[in-house]
């Protein structure tokens, strides 16, 4: 990408966009697309083609996507299917129609069956059961990376896909109803402690482990593939580490200041029992994420302080 490239950022207010305008603004490219839902949405066909064929961007970042925790995923299973579907569709066969020279598409780990082998490798897609509670989700993705496949093959579209791990970070949700773990236990201790509440409840065993990865960690190893990384095959985006959701708990728990306990709701799903992501093939490029675990929970713990908590 030159500086003066046409730089097209699909979902640029969200985590991913919103990260992936900070690197690109930082490395100076002064030619960033973006559109508002208000200004395009991106489930209208007609207005997305309008779009593409009215900018003609050099290069696209797919980051538009509905997205949750379980139990958003779980409640609108219909919704996750159909608008991650559409989104993906128009957008991929617009760039295609529209001659642009490079399309990044964002996966997710989910798309990896249940009981895959662990780390994840990439070549265990679609070897097995995927976890119930994502799966519409997770189909919607998978359906997204073959896709960009499907185009290379037939047309010599250079679209590539990359599959993160579990994301956390500034423009996170914090909603209780529809987040990930990270940002909701953020918001659960924060208020517990401003609460003073004596302890707080946490769904599952505490047992599963997950691997998180800063956002703008993602938004750099994005801008970076985009540049260097042309092959057909999916590359996972991760740190190659995790930890279990109770020493998540705990990291956060301190982290943010809070005195009481902690505990376990076993009565509600686990989901996943581990989601490791293998990174050799991603390591083999060059790229190393920058920024810890517990450092990441502190700018993002200032960011929700600075953010979404009335003073």
């Amino acid at each position: 990408m030159e500086k003066n490239s046409k730089i097209y950022i699909a979902g640029h207010k969200g985590m991913v966009g919103s990260a992936l305008v900070r690197n690109l603004e930082a490395k100076g490219h002064r030619h960033l697309l973006v559109r508002s839902l208000e200004e395009l949405d991106l489930l209208d066909q007609t207005a997305v083609f309008k779009f593409m064929a009215a900018e003609k961007p050099d290069f696209v970042f797919i980051a538009a996507a509905k997205v949750g925790g379980i139990l958003a995923n779980n409640t609108f299973r219909a919704q996750f299917i159909y608008e991650n579907l559409q989104i993906q569709a128009n957008l991929i066969h617009a760039a295609h129609v529209n001659g642009v020279k490079k399309l990044l598409f964002l996966g997710s780990s989910c798309i990896y069956p249940k009981l895959a082998p662990q780390p994840i490798r990439e070549e265990h897609l679609l070897t097995g059961p995927l976890e119930s509670t994502n799966e519409p989700y997770a189909i919607a993705k998978i359906a997204g990376i073959k896709m960009c496949e499907a185009y290379r093959a037939q047309y010599g579209s250079n679209f590539i896909s990359v599959m993160p791990t579990n994301l956390y970070g500034p423009n996170d949700n914090f909603d209780l109803q529809t987040s990930h773990v990270l940002p909701a236990l953020i918001r659960r201790f924060h208020e517990a402690r401003a609460g003073n509440q004596p302890f707080v409840t946490i769904w599952g065993t505490g047992k599963p482990r997950r691997e998180f990865l800063h956002v703008d960690d993602l938004a750099d190893a994005c801008v970076f593939l985009m540049n260097k990384y042309d092959r057909d095959e999916i590359l996972n985006i991760g740190v190659g580490e995790d930890l279990t959701i109770r020493e998540l708990a705990e990291l956060i728990k301190g982290v943010v200041g809070y005195a009481g306990g902690i505990e376990f709701d076993t009565s509600k799903p686990d989901g996943t029992p581990r989601k490791l992501l293998d990174v050799s093939r991603l390591r083999a490029t060059g790229w190393r994420p920058k920024i810890g675990l517990e450092e990441g929970i502190r700018r993002t713990y200032a960011w929700y302080l600075e953010n979404k908590v009335k003073r």
